[in-house]
């Protein structure tokens, strides 16, 4: 994979290369692309960070043939659900500019996205309201970048959520989807769901909030899908987080589970999980697998969390299907806190 998700520590021609790449990308998708430096939070010597914001995707999403959203159509705005609707479900491929909170109407509407989209917030100014995303069978190459999801809640709904099936982002089949830079909150269902088979998935700089159910990821029997999940944070919700049942390879690094009161990162079913330099803050049951289940954990750290922390079996090495770069986990709070979630510099 050419594109990575961020420059931290590396040389100076690498750091050139990738300005490069992201140049360029950044002419294929509408000024999508930015850099932020910070310092180091671990009171060291280090020198300061540079973040970078590359307009095409990494890990897995940046694989078999990249994921490039919209790049090549034509660039449009929309400040109404009406033009979301009618662009997001367009067969042209169109890079689509949200302006402003959009209210979706009836309540709950998921927008049937099609293939060879770009649905990016203007700055943090971007919201879908009342209602979410859909990605139906054979849908592929899209990006979800840099909005607000939020509000579907329903009083009248049972504790579990199973009356009302409003999800955030709703993946049936999909490949090739870049999700990244959103704040998904108060949905009466998942934040997110990934089903029947959805690969080739990066999920990253998300903040997944105040919901029962975070991120499901299942839905079949195969074991072929294939994510990238990164520097997400998933605070104050129950479960899903995610659970991740028969997915060939899932790799999880640099998340921030905060306030979790059902359970961790779940290996289910068939499940190979590599899990790295994530950071667990009140989580019960942090990381766990069941019996078929493979997870091979490092350098996380995990505080004030009880119950299961349990590994077994090699998985398999992200390495060999992309690169990328860790963050050492006592960063992970403070880098997502500042730069998880919508940015003012995305999208204008």
């Amino acid at each position: 994979m050419a594109s990575r998700s961020r420059v931290f520590r590396r040389s100076a021609e690498a750091l050139l290369a990738l300005a490069a790449a992201s140049a360029v990308a950044a002419s294929a998708v509408v000024a999508s692309s930015a850099q932020a430096t910070v310092p180091t939070t671990g009171g060291d010597d280090r020198p300061p960070r540079t973040l970078a914001w590359p307009a095409t995707a990494d890990g897995f999403a940046g694989t078999g043939g990249g994921t490039t959203g919209g790049a090549g159509g034509a660039t449009v705005t929309v400040t109404t659900f009406a033009d979301l609707v009618r662009y997001a479900t367009a067969a042209a491929p169109y890079v689509i500019r949200v302006d402003g909170a959009v209210n979706a109407t009836p309540y709950g509407t998921e927008v049937k996205v099609a293939s060879n989209k770009t649905i990016v917030g203007v700055g943090t100014r971007g919201h879908l309201v009342n209602g979410g995303f859909f990605l139906g069978t054979g849908v592929n190459n899209v990006i979800i970048r840099n909005l607000t999801i939020r509000d579907t809640l329903m009083a009248s709904d049972d504790p579990d959520d199973k009356d009302f099936d409003y999800d955030g982002i709703q993946l049936d089949g999909a490949h090739h989807v870049w999700i990244d830079h959103n704040t998904i909150t108060r949905m009466n269902d998942g934040l997110i769901d990934s089903r029947k088979d959805t690969s080739y998935l990066t999920v990253s700089w998300n903040v997944l909030a105040q919901n029962n159910k975070s991120f499901g990821i299942g839905w079949t029997e195969n074991v072929t899908a294939r994510m990238t999940i990164h520097h997400n944070w998933i605070r104050d919700t129950n479960q899903r987080n995610p659970s991740t049942d028969n997915v060939a390879y899932a790799h999880l690094y640099n998340n921030h589970l905060q306030n979790v009161r059902s359970y961790g990162n779940y290996a289910r079913g068939a499940t190979r999980m590599v899990l790295e330099n994530s950071y667990f803050d009140n989580v019960k049951d942090p990381y766990y697998r069941d019996a078929a289940a493979q997870l091979r954990q490092s350098g996380s750290v995990v505080v004030n969390s009880p119950g299961r922390r349990e590994t077994g079996g090699s998985a398999f090495d992200p390495r060999s299907f992309y690169a990328y770069t860790l963050d050492a986990a006592a960063d992970v709070p403070a880098l997502l806190r500042a730069y998880a979630g919508p940015r003012p510099d995305i999208g204008v």
